[in-house]
């Protein structure tokens, strides 16, 4: 998807409990601050280690930034899991991904009208993947050890890390 017709996808807009006020173009979301959903999903490969990616410099939000996550915005009237399952195989460029499982949700405040619902999901994947080269600069998958000694040297998204410790957290 271009950033043109990126800015151009309808999103639900949402309040302090996740209740949706309305709808708007995801470029209007974004400039306004409008509180929106999003989906996170941690994919593992067969030996346990994680995706980790970096976003290309087109993305309207968090450019070239790492991450260790896929997914992005919930569309208007898209479920967090649909979207979580639609991200993931994107962002992979894979198909007959299984339902990723959904861990936990919580509202993400980076600040300066930054903010949104934030679902958090786990996937496993032991195929080739083939991510989208409009996404994905570059990528690996990572051990949760070189993951913890990138996340002091490289730039990393802001909500992929609140999400990560978050994550590493959650008790299940």
């Amino acid at each position: 998807m271009s950033a043109a017709s990126a800015a151009d996808e309808i999103l639900d807009v949402v309040d302090e409990h996740d209740r949706v006020v309305g709808q708007a173009p995801r470029g209007e979301v974004y400039a306004r601050g409008l509180r929106h959903r999003c989906v996170f999903v941690q994919v593992r490969d067969a030996r346990g280690r994680i995706f980790v990616h970096r976003r290309t410099a087109g993305k309207l939000v968090f450019p070239s930034l790492y991450d260790m996550f896929v997914g992005g915005v919930v569309g208007a009237g898209e479920s967090y899991d649909d979207a979580a399952l639609r991200e993931a195989e994107e962002e992979l460029g894979v198909s007959g991904l299984g339902r990723p499982r959904f861990l936990f949700k919580f509202l993400y405040d980076g600040g300066g009208g930054r903010t949104w619902w934030s679902a958090v999901y786990e996937a496993r994947w032991e195929g080739a993947v083939r991510p989208q080269v409009e996404e994905v600069a570059w990528f690996d998958f990572l051990t949760e050890e070189e993951v913890g000694r990138r996340l002091g040297e490289w730039e990393w998204v802001p909500d992929g890390v609140a999400a990560y410790e978050r994550l590493r957290g959650y008790a299940g």
